[in-house]
């Protein structure tokens, strides 16, 4: 079953604000089986919005609009389906009583008549009745089969809406079918050269299928699988999963999806290990990744952000002569921070950020120049390397790359010297 998602809301187009509402419907449709093929935009202009449905609804078997079924002058999406439709707009007296009755126990005085405006349903089309908010969602279905759901853009009157009528309807259509999908995420490695090892893959794969998402410092392998059942699903999904790791090596580090951070925390925790950081040019940023995962606190002790060099110095008794010879960004300097974190909060592993994010020079080193320590019981390493772009993409593979450093240490992988970031 196809299906195309719409939004309704100048505000939209302005990018005043994110849709978030197709994002959740997409998660939601596709766990049922429900192929999204199209998202579409438009704003509170009846003529644009009356060709969008009649786009939607020529290339999809269910459209779900949202946006545009409040009470003022500019929520039209209810006039527009029924432009759409070729009906007459029905006043349903059930809906004005019950809107009166809401209205009278919000106790503000009398409704404003324009609320009316939400009794009023196009001719031959049902209704869903709110809980939340006293905009009712409409249902209409076209003579092909098709079928248009509207929901109020509000997201807790939409998800409402999904959950407790449009999902089991949905799902009762599709049948037994449910798509399943496998992240695998990647650090250190760039998306144009995991599209090349596994290119292959990429061209015969069809159910399941495969495709990437980067990001900063990280690219995304999704596999999704169409069956009938969620383990019939994720049977086809794991021989692939499987080979893909193999051929990318380890610069995979989860196929849960986790977030760097995460596989870090957990990584600390089965080993019984605590960290400490001195961060210098992420100024506390690789601190915050790192208590943003729940029960931090069991293995993270603190963060030092030592940005200027007198701080290094008196905090983490990082040398004089370091800090006047190789200078703040320099490996000796990262090592010195490193083991001063670990000393100062008594932790097992200390971990360093120093370098010079741009756009200009710092410390006599290039701009975009990291250096990465890492301090540990029988091991101390210190990974450099010269990163290119604007000063928050330094910043960005800088804090990706540190907690990759941790995460090979911490898994017993090989410890990168120096590279650049593809």
């Amino acid at each position: 079953m196809r299906a195309e998602i719409v939004g309704v809301g100048t505000e939209l187009l302005l990018g005043q604000i994110a849709n978030t509402n197709a994002r959740w419907i997409g998660e939601r449709c596709s766990e049922i089986g429900i192929d999204v093929l199209f998202h579409q935009a438009v704003g509170d202009n009846l003529d644009r919005i009356v060709d969008v449905l009649r786009l939607a609804a020529s290339r999809a078997d269910v459209v779900i609009v949202t946006g545009g079924l409040g009470p003022t002058q500019d929520d039209i999406t209810r006039d527009a389906l029924a432009i759409f439709l070729g009906v007459p707009m029905e006043r349903h007296p059930e809906i004005e009583a019950w809107l009166r009755e809401r209205f009278a126990g919000f106790g503000r005085g009398p409704m404003p008549l324009n609320n009316l405006r939400q009794a009023d349903v196009p001719a031959g089309a049902r209704y869903i009745q709110p809980i939340r908010g006293s905009a009712p969602g409409l249902i209409a279905d076209l003579p092909d089969g098709a079928r248009i759901y509207a929901v109020p853009g509000v997201p807790i009157e939409m998800v409402e809406m999904m959950e407790g009528t449009i999902l089991p309807e949905l799902s009762a259509l599709a049948g037994p079918v449910v798509i399943r999908s496998t992240t695998l995420r990647c650090t250190g490695i760039g998306e144009s050269r995991v599209a090349e090892i596994v290119a292959d893959l990429f061209e015969g794969a069809t159910n399941p299928s495969l495709a990437y998402l980067a990001s900063s410092g990280e690219v995304k392998i999704r596999l999704t699988a169409k069956a009938p059942t969620q383990e019939e699903a994720t049977a086809l999904i794991a021989p692939l999963a499987t080979e893909v790791e193999h051929r990318l090596g380890d610069v995979v580090f989860t196929r849960t999806d986790e977030r760097l951070e995460e596989a870090v925390g957990r990584l600390l925790t089965d080993a019984g290990k605590t960290l400490a950081l001195a961060e210098s040019m992420t100024g506390g940023s690789v601190g915050a990744r790192i208590t943003s995962v729940p029960g931090a606190s069991a293995y993270f002790l603190g963060d030092a952000v030592v940005y200027a060099a007198a701080a290094k110095r008196s905090v983490l008794g990082v040398r004089e002569e370091t800090l006047a010879g190789p200078g703040p960004v320099s490996s000796a300097c990262a090592l010195e921070m490193a083991a001063g974190a670990r000393r100062l909060f008594s932790a097992d592993i200390g971990l360093s950020l120093t370098g010079a994010a741009g756009p200009e020079p710092h410390g006599g080193s290039e701009p975009g120049a990291v250096w990465i320590g890492l301090d540990a019981e029988h091991l101390t390493h210190a990974r450099g390397y010269v990163s290119t772009g604007e000063r928050d993409r330094v910043r960005a593979w800088a804090e990706q790359a540190s907690l990759d450093l941790l995460r090979r240490y911490l898994e017993g992988k090989p410890l990168p010297d120096g590279d650049r970031p593809l």
